[in-house]
């Protein structure tokens, strides 16, 4: 199958503070894969072929070979360096600038995702039909809360209240999300959740009107911040926005896909095993 017009956008252009190095490709795999080369197979299968990556200047070089090397020399490949768009900062400017980054390469429906997360064959698969199904709507995977947490320390995710019709009817930037014995509690806004809510992992489809319009939500969004070194677009709040303002609307699929995701250097060796098990 070819779904010939629509562009799997990874976003891969995060500093790695936190893991230490070069998280995008960090090797996972048997065959030295890193996790985003686990979700071009599954994009592929789902009939996407044409790959675009979001990431910075500085490791162009190496992810081109690193890429050619694990699905050859032919791969439809664009690389987007998210570092050169807009004003230079030391801390990129966030998920939803790197999708206004690549806004000139795209010319049609855009599955949107990380690098350092993967989602699943079923749950890429599902968003690519749902863009098929309905190419002037957006829709977003919805994880359980619970099945995306670590076992110790906190996250931030956004969590999804749903409308009756299954479109998203609000969403939720919650930071200190973890476990606090059997329960799971956030600092901001505080209170006890619901481990069940469904949380945004950030994979999306998009239409291409979305990303057109984040290309001036992040013109006003850089206009009134220009000179914070710290704070960042991001791709679900801006989302979230056109649909309040009601050029968007956004349908939520639940998965049962188990999400596997890399933030730690200590993460490496479980999402190692669970790639192994997989």
């Amino acid at each position: 199958m070819s779904v010939s017009d629509t562009s799997l956008v990874i976003m891969a252009g995060g500093l790695g503070t936190r893991f230490g190095g070069v998280k995008q490709l960090a090797e996972v795999g048997p065959a030295g894969e890193a996790i985003l080369d686990f979700t071009i197979r599954d994009a592929h299968s789902a009939g996407v072929e044409r790959i675009v990556v979001i990431a910075r200047s500085d490791i162009d070089n190496d992810l081109r070979r690193h890429l050619r090397r694990h699905h050859g020399a032919d791969l439809d490949l664009e690389v987007v360096h998210q570092d050169t768009f807009g004003p230079a900062r030391a801390r990129p400017w966030g998920t939803g600038h790197a999708v206004a980054a690549a806004a000139s390469v795209l010319d049609g429906p855009a599955l949107v995702l990380n690098a350092d997360d993967y989602y699943g064959p079923n749950g890429v698969g599902s968003i690519v039909a749902a863009l098929e199904d309905d190419r002037a709507r957006a829709v977003m995977l919805g994880f359980s809360l619970a099945g995306t947490l670590p076992d110790t320390g906190v996250v931030s995710r956004g969590l999804c209240h749903l409308g009756t019709d299954g479109l998203l009817d609000g969403l939720v930037e919650t930071h200190g999300i973890g476990w606090s014995g059997t329960t799971v509690t956030a600092s901001d806004p505080p209170g006890e959740l619901d481990p069940a809510v469904a949380a945004s992992m950030n994979i999306w489809g998009l239409p291409l009107h979305g990303v057109d319009r984040l290309v001036g939500q992040w013109k006003e969004f850089h206009g009134r911040h220009r000179e914070d070194d710290v704070i960042e677009f991001l791709l679900p709040v801006a989302l979230d926005e056109q649909r309040q303002e009601g050029s968007l609307e956004i349908q939520v699929l639940s998965t049962t896909e188990e999400w596997i995701g890399m933030t730690n250097r200590e993460d490496l060796e479980v999402v190692r095993a669970a790639f192994a098990a997989r």
